[in-house]
């Protein structure tokens, strides 16, 4: 929220009080408080009528520095919050030298000069500068509303730029930006997002968490050129700046604060169909789209059934519409006869046809407006209400319903929607509307995600979730909404599944083709290779299917060609998914993420890295064309075997079934045996791949994971001027060592 009229004046009727100088400090073991006036205290009588800002400075995980400004503190304190890692008691030390006192955490440090105007600095572990709070930097704001807003600016230094907020569809560095965290359901075409997250990285090597999980305004540069300005509307704000000194190390922490991903299974990398929206479909359509990609040989691991497997006007109720589907029982049991996994789309809304709104309503189950009355409208369905998963009888009486639905054999469920949540209601644990707003989608991943970790078992629980805030993380997969099916659209997905992958998410996916329209066959074929080169792929579309044969040979082509092709990758992937599950670092990486110092990286929004060592450049316009930055080093393409050396910028044409896909020097890939399968026996068979480019007498260690991504073998490859030489160490499976060069990978064969 803006509240500036330019550099010297406040808009009309707006108010603001900065923290100015130090006038008391307490220091305790691992922390300390200072009182802050909002002017300068020249006499006792500058003491009275005047405000007194309360600033808590404490480290509550190595490496991490919150500050909590409080205006009046006597605002009761209602949920929800943030379910945060408990702090650690000794993660903080403070030290005085004169009339400064600094909190110093790891490698992060805050200093504050009580002798000097006000200023929180914040230092590197070489006493560099990585931000500030300055003059205008600790504050509460008052509007012509009434509203009373605390509001904090951090400097930004000279080129630096700012990542993350969650999934954002708009430009990949958010300076210049406003960015509102508030969840809504606007597609991914607009500032607005599913996805939102208070969390922001830097490409100076720090990120900075509001702890708010309401509404949190941003401005990125945006208001003041020089910093990033964030406020609420509330009497109290904390933030936590969080130490690198690299961006993987800044997630490794902040993931550790707010939660590490759980680890999908193997078998949910594999490709996903779907029935699409609202086209039409019983068990024939299903058993044709399954037999097509068989007849094609275009292996299939999931077949999700989308909204219309239930009965129009009843969403929720949880059954199947018995005159689409007849026979559920054994419509499932055939399909999973042909080894598929099944996902159902649900959500948390209950429609008023539904035979579960009189009974949610009667249990007291549903949310309510104040004066009692269950919470409706018609946007979506006809009088639909909402669950209220704050209420524990809730959340079993919601779980109840999809149990028996895993009992038939489904596997996983799609958690669609979760944004448009009123804010005048009553919620059953008293929770703030206004707070609960953003935090609500993260109370129905969970409810949906820990029913399946108790019926499944550890490491078989998966979602296809759409929206999220902070700690969301925890229950993978993510897919980026409702996008058109065009060029556009798909360089706007993946600049949101970028920035969520800077905002701690591990896994991310997207509607392949696009969701809204049809795509043309080039736009769906270059798609497929950039969803089957993500960590997630799923077909789906609105009112039209997305089997390949609808699209041309060439796309039944790319679709055989890049499934068959992420089989094999399966080692090196699972590899990145138990590093996501371990690190917080994703599968999916911006560039910035792998190559910090090479500023060429800092705004690439078209092309990411899939793991450590590949780097992908889907093709986003028509003819083939695609421009792609090579980082330093001799790169070899993974199709082809041709190289290239960087750093340089490169336009390339690419055939149907290509793309730019470069293995980085001196890489060495795990492939599996050609398989129909992405979990199959990835030791047994395997071949390390190995790309030019590290010096002689250089070892690379390998891990191969198991299923549950716990190390199943251990190869180490020594580079020598003649070729690769491997060893391996906890395995009897027999492997193979390939140089890269030449044809590269035939991804039907072997």
């Amino acid at each position: 929220m803006k509240f500036t009229d330019g550099f010297w004046l406040m808009r009309e009727g707006v108010h603001a009080s900065y923290a100015t100088e130090v006038r008391d400090l307490r220091v305790e073991p691992g922390r300390f408080t200072a009182y802050a006036s909002v002017k300068r205290v020249l006499t006792r009588g500058d003491t009275l009528n005047s405000p007194l800002l309360t600033v808590e400075c404490h480290a509550p995980a190595e490496g991490v520095i919150g500050v909590r400004i409080t205006h009046h503190a006597g605002k009761a304190r209602r949920g929800p919050d943030f379910a945060l890692a408990a702090p650690d008691p000794d993660a903080g030390t403070v030290r005085e030298d004169g009339t400064a006192v600094e909190l110093v955490s790891g490698p992060l440090r805050l200093r504050l000069d009580r002798a000097q105007p006000w200023v929180l600095d914040f230092l590197d572990a070489e006493g560099r500068p990585l931000t500030r709070a300055g003059r205008k930097g600790t504050a509460f704001v008052t509007t012509p509303d009434g509203a009373h807003h605390m509001a904090a600016q951090l400097a930004l230094g000279v080129g630096e730029q700012v990542y993350g907020l969650g999934e954002r569809f708009t430009p990949f560095a958010k300076n210049g930006q406003s960015v509102d965290i508030w969840q809504a359901d606007g597609g991914t075409s607009s500032e607005q997002a599913y996805k939102n997250v208070p969390f922001y990285l830097s490409s100076r090597g720090y990120g900075v968490f509001v702890n708010h999980p309401g509404r949190v305004s941003f401005e990125v540069g945006s208001e003041a050129v020089g910093q990033v300005q964030f406020s609420v509307e509330d009497q109290s704000l904390e933030y936590f700046v969080v130490a690198g000194p690299t961006p993987k190390d800044v997630l490794r922490r902040y993931t550790a604060l707010t939660g590490r991903p759980a680890l999908p299974p193997p078998w949910s990398f594999g490709l996903w169909l779907t029935t699409s929206f609202t086209t039409p479909y019983d068990e024939a359509t299903v058993t044709s789209f399954v037999d097509g990609m068989a007849a094609r040989d275009i292996p299939l691991s999931v077949f999700h059934f989308d909204c219309f497997w239930m009965r129009e006007h009843q969403w929720s109720d949880f059954r199947w519409d018995p005159e689409t589907f007849p026979d559920p029982d054994g419509m499932l049991a055939r399909l999973k006869a042909r080894g598929l996994r099944v996902g159902l789309w649900i959500n948390p809304y209950i429609a008023q046809k539904s035979a579960l709104f009189e009974e949610g309503a009667a249990a007291g189950h549903l949310v309510k407006r104040p004066n009692g009355d269950v919470w409706q409208w018609d946007l979506w369905q006809p009088g639909m209400a909402l669950v209220d998963f704050t209420s524990p009888a809730a959340r079993a009486w919601f779980q109840d319903k999809l149990r028996p639905l895993l009992a038939q054999g489904v596997d996983c469920f799609k958690t669609d929607f979760g944004e448009r949540i009123p804010t005048d209601v009553v919620w059953h644990d008293g929770s703030d509307p206004e707070r609960m707003h953003n935090h609500y989608t993260h109370l129905y991943n969970r409810t949906v995600f820990e029913l399946l970790e108790k019926e499944r078992g550890p490491g078989e629980a998966v979602l296809f979730a759409r929206s999220a805030t902070a700690g969301g993380q925890q229950f993978p997969v993510h897919w980026g909404g409702d996008c058109w099916a065009s060029f556009e659209a798909m360089a706007e997905s993946l600049r949101g599944g970028l920035s969520l992958s800077l905002s701690g998410f591990g896994f991310w996916s997207h509607d392949i083709g696009g969701f809204e329209g049809t795509p043309d066959p080039e736009v769906f074929t270059r798609w497929l290779a950039f969803g089957l080169l993500s960590s997630h792929s799923r077909l789906h579309g609105s009112d039209s299917y997305r089997v390949p044969w609808e699209f041309g040979e060439e796309a039944v082509g790319a679709a055989r060609r890049f499934t068959r092709l992420k089989h094999r990758l399966m080692p090196y992937l699972y590899a990145a998914a138990a590093e996501a599950h371990e690190t917080g670092v994703p599968v999916m990486r911006p560039m910035l993420l792998e190559f910090p110092d090479d500023p060429a990286c800092r705004t690439l929004d078209r092309q990411y890295m899939l793991g450590p060592d590949l780097l992908v450049a889907p093709v986003m316009t028509p003819g083939g064309e695609v421009e792609v930055y090579v980082p330093e080093g001799t790169w070899t393409h993974l199709l082809t075997g041709d190289t290239v050396t960087g750093p340089r910028w490169r336009r390339e044409t690419h055939a149907p079934d290509s793309l730019p896909l470069y293995v980085r020097p001196g890489a060495v890939l795990p492939l599996a045996a050609p398989s129909g399968r992405p979990d199959a026996d990835w030791p047994d068979g395997l071949t390390l791949l190995v790309s030019p480019g590290a010096p002689a007498g250089t070892t690379t260690t390998v891990t191969v994971p198991d299923h549950q991504g716990a190390p199943a073998a251990v190869y180490t490859v020594t580079h020598t001027e003649t070729g690769p030489e491997a060893t391996a160490t906890g395995t009897e499976l027999p492997y193979t060592t390939a140089l890269l060069v030449g044809g590269g990978v035939v991804a039907d064969g072997d």
